[in-house]
């Protein structure tokens, strides 16, 4: 299966931008669907954008629509997600997942492979 490993995370001032990547390795990139979710302390978890096999179709929550961008390259292996004016609200640790599923995975339960995480705080 194909291993997952994000980077970009970090401490961000309130309106301000980071953008994230996942690199994958193992299986091919392209078979999976991919995603971004996030968890904050004492929240559940909730997916914030997904992406289609071949990067035609996206989903974004609806808190951050208009702020952050999911986007995929095929040839570089590479999931990313631009955030921009980010909220402290935004705060929460962010993970990369991969789907199996034909269908464009909108919730927790359709991913079945996960990366370690990368902490995003936005202070006020």
């Amino acid at each position: 299966q194909v291993q997952l490993v994000e980077s970009g995370g970090g401490l961000v001032q309130a309106g301000g931008s980071l953008r994230l990547s996942c690199a994958a390795s193992g299986r091919t990139f392209s078979n999976y669907a991919m995603g971004w979710y996030r968890q904050a302390p004492g929240k559940e978890r909730e997916v914030v954008a997904a992406i289609s096999r071949s990067g035609g179709t996206t989903y974004s929550l609806d808190s951050v629509k208009g702020r952050f961008t999911i986007s995929r390259d095929n040839v570089k292996n590479t999931l990313y997600l631009q955030m921009n004016s980010l909220k402290p609200e935004d705060t929460a640790v962010y993970y990369c997942a991969a789907s199996t599923r034909s269908a464009l995975p909108t919730t927790i339960s359709q991913y079945n492979i996960w990366g370690q995480g990368t902490q995003v705080t936005v202070s006020a």
